[in-house]
């Protein structure tokens, strides 16, 4: 399966915990992530690309979490309509102690509520992920790549992988 390609609902699909109807394809994604993720023996429930993750949050069947500073959120960049609890914060990036809290918060105090974190890398977002998902949270995912992509040869972001590299919607303030 592409995943850059559009993805249609098909005659197949099959019921999200939010009540909707997820196309089929995406649903199979969902369960490849799972299980890639029981088999790596992460605690939560799996990494997603971020063209997948969009596809997934456009069908509206994640609710996407950036998890970088505030700064970053602002002044980076961002995905619109994303919601934002800091990981860390500070030039330091001093861990958050009341992230689970905030979360949860911001979820509606939902810990069952289908959640896909993302940072600039996808390191901090899978930390993050991990977090959540030892406090309780059943449904948490993480964006690979993160929103800037890994380094490349000459120390930049952005060049070879990320949320901005695939070209999918983010702002700036």
């Amino acid at each position: 399966m592409s995943h850059n390609a559009p993805v249609l609902p098909t005659e197949e699909s099959n019921p999200t915990t939010e009540g909707q109807v997820l196309p089929a394809p995406l649903q199979q994604a969902l369960d490849e992530a799972r299980q890639a993720a029981r088999d790596a023996g992460l605690a939560y429930a799996g990494g997603l690309p971020p063209p997948l993750a969009w596809q997934l949050v456009s069908a509206g069947a994640l609710t996407l979490v950036d998890v970088r500073s505030p700064e970053e959120y602002r002044f980076v960049g961002h995905v619109p309509d994303s919601l934002q609890v800091p990981w860390a914060s500070g030039t330091g990036l001093t861990r958050n102690p009341r992230f689970v809290r905030e979360l949860e918060a911001k979820l509606g105090g939902r810990k069952d509520r289908p959640v896909l974190l993302l940072c600039r890398s996808g390191r901090r977002s899978a930390l993050a992920a991990e977090a959540a998902a030892k406090a309780g949270f059943t449904k948490v995912y993480n964006v690979l790549e993160g929103f800037e992509g890994d380094l490349d040869a000459q120390g930049q972001r952005g060049h070879g992988n990320g949320w901005r590299f695939h070209h999918l919607p983010w702002q700036q303030d």
